[in-house]
Parts: structure tokens; C-alpha cells; sequence
């Protein structure tokens, strides 16, 4: 880890470190003395400001706390690929009267992130509310059948509600980098 931020700090680029352990995260900081470190997602970049947002907004939405990591990851790659990003957390479908008090956030977002873990159905709830594309982001979270994951991927595969795009169980990063993508049209 030292030497790629020793080349990372060299060329002047700005870089992103994910799923780093504590202890490689305090390498990376120990050798680059302008970083962003969310311990919570094991997320760092470099230099710690994030580029100035174009494009449309990303909206991340996190079923629950426990989904936060991912959702986290999601959001800050997002943000350091130069997009304006939101995070509203604990808006599962359990509780889908917190969800439907976003409505106005959730209608005027360019581009949605999904979290959810246990039957992963909130990104086709959201999907069915919004018209911006959603990304969907099944996290392990779970007990029982949820199958570290598999169940909510395969809900969200499944999807009904047309405009659900689907990344790999733990995904932030890629969630987060695919919705910047389609941020930027």
C-alpha cells in the first residue's frame, strides 16, 4: 500500500483506495497527507477534495444502517468521479412510510443508487416511484435464506418496475461508478 501512494502522491492523480483495512488505511495516510477517510466504508481518496460536480445529482439511498458501508462506498466514489451526491439512510420497506417521506427527493435525483440487503425489494419500490435510473446494490446483510446476499441480488435481477440496473452483492464501488457515468450525460 505504501508504495502505490508513494506513486499515487508522485504522479499527482487522483486516486481511490477501497475496502482498505485500518491498518492499510493508516499506511496510506502516513504516506499521503491530503486524504478523505470514511472508516465506516474503508473508503479513501486522494487529495481529500473532491472535484467540482457536473452532471445530474446522485441520490443514495441505504434500506438500513446495517447497509451503510456499502451505501457509503457507493456514495463517496460517486462524489470523487465529480458528481453531487445525497444519502438518506433507514428507508427499508418495513418502514415504507420513511421512505415516502423522500418522495420529493427521491423524483428530483438524476441518477439513484439502491441499497438493500435481507429481500432486497426496496430499488424496485423505488424504481416504480422515480423515472431516473436506478442502480440496484444488494449487501450481505441478512440471516437465514438471504444467502450472504444471494436473495437480494436475485430480487433485484428480478425487479419488476423497468429502470434497474444491478451491480454485484457489495458493490459500492461499482455502484457508485456506474451511476457517475450515467450522471454525466
Amino acid at each position: 500500500m505504501v508504495a502505490i501512494a508513494d506513486g499515487v502522491r508522485d504522479a499527482g492523480h487522483t486516486t481511490l483506495f477501497t475496502r482498505a483495512t485500518k491498518e492499510q488505511a493508516e499506511a496510506i495516510i502516513d504516506t499521503l497527507d491530503d486524504v478523505f477517510y470514511d472508516a465506516d466504508a474503508g473508503f479513501l481518496a486522494y487529495p481529500a477534495t473532491p472535484p467540482e460536480a457536473s452532471g445530474v445529482s446522485v441520490l443514495v439511498v441505504a434500506a438500513g444502517t446495517s447497509d451503510l458501508p456499502q451505501a457509503k462506498e457507493a456514495l463517496h466514489t460517486a462524489s470523487y468521479l465529480g458528481r453531487s451526491t445525497s444519502l438518506i439512510v433507514d428507508v427499508g420497506v418495513a418502514g415504507i412510510h420513511r421512505l415516502l417521506s423522500y418522495e420529493e427527493e427521491l423524483r428530483a435525483a438524476g441518477v439513484l443508487i439502491v441499497a438493500a440487503g435481507m429481500d432486497g425489494a426496496l430499488p424496485g419500490v423505488v424504481a416504480g416511484l422515480v423515472s431516473a435510473p436506478v442502480v440496484a446494490l444488494p449487501t450481505s446483510v441478512g440471516y437465514g435464506a438471504g444467502a450472504g446476499g444471494i436473495a437480494p441480488l436475485l430480487t433485484m435481477l428480478n425487479a419488476c418496475a423497468p429502470g434497474v440496473g444491478v451491480v454485484n452483492i457489495d458493490n459500492g464501488y461499482g455502484a457508485g461508478h456506474l451511476a457517475a457515468q450515467i450522471a454525466a450525460r
